[in-house]
C-alpha cells in the first residue's frame, strides 16, 4: 500500500507545483513547452543564459497589436542584451504558426507555444478558448488555429528564478520600452 501512495503523492505534488500561481518576489516554478521550431524549451535551463528573462504573453500571432509588440522587442534586442536580458513571447498559437510569425517579421527572439494555457496559469494570466484566423502569408492563404487565447501581460524573472516585475495592463506598442526602462533602473 505504501508503495502505491508515495508515487501518487509525488505526482500530485508535481502537478500542484505546475499549477501554482506565482506572485512578485516568489520563485517561478520550472516549466517546459515548445518553441517556434517545435524544440523543447525549459525555464531553468534558459535562466542560466542571461541575468533577466522577459516573458511577455500575447493573444495571437499575426494580429495588429501582437505584431507591433513583437516587432518592438525585435527592434530593441540590442538594448535588452546590453542590460543582460533575454526575451521570450508566449501565446496559445501552435509552434508551426509561431515559426511562420517569426519568419514573416524577422523576429530575433524565442516564441513559446502555450496551447493549453498551462504556462499562463502559472503566472495567473487570464486565458480562454482558442480560435482560428485566416491570413495571407507569402502569397498563400492559411487558416491559423490556436489552442488558447491569452491576455497581454508582461513579466521579468531574475537569474535566480524570482519574479521581479509584473504588468497586467500592457500597451502593446509601448511594452518593450516600458520593460527596458525598468531593466535600466536595475543597473
Amino acid at each position: 500500500m505504501k508503495r502505491f501512495f508515495v508515487p501518487v503523492l509525488i505526482l500530485l505534488g508535481l502537478t500542484l507545483n505546475l499549477e501554482a500561481q506565482v506572485s512578485l518576489g516568489e520563485e517561478v516554478p520550472n516549466f517546459t513547452t515548445l518553441d517556434q521550431d517545435s524544440q523543447k524549451w525549459t525555464l531553468k535551463k534558459e535562466l542560466k543564459k542571461a541575468d533577466y528573462l522577459v516573458v511577455y504573453f500575447y493573444p495571437a500571432a499575426f494580429t495588429g497589436g501582437c505584431t507591433k509588440q513583437a516587432c518592438s522587442y525585435r527592434d530593441q534586442k540590442g538594448e535588452f542584451e546590453a542590460v543582460g536580458a533575454q526575451v521570450v513571447g508566449v501565446s496559445g498559437d501552435k509552434p508551426e504558426t509561431l515559426g511562420l510569425f517569426a519568419l514573416e517579421h524577422n523576429l530575433n527572439f524565442t516564441l513559446l507555444a502555450d496551447e493549453s494555457g498551462a504556462v499562463a496559469k502559472i503566472f495567473d494570466v487570464p486565458y480562454g478558448e482558442g480560435g482560428t484566423i485566416s491570413r495571407e502569408i507569402k502569397g498563400q492563404s492559411l487558416d491559423l488555429e490556436r489552442g488558447s487565447t491569452i491576455q497581454r501581460w508582461t513579466f521579468i524573472i531574475d537569474k535566480k528564478g524570482k519574479l521581479i516585475y509584473k504588468d497586467s495592463e500592457v500597451d502593446a506598442a509601448n511594452d518593450s520600452g516600458k520593460v527596458m526602462k525598468h531593466l535600466a533602473s536595475l543597473q
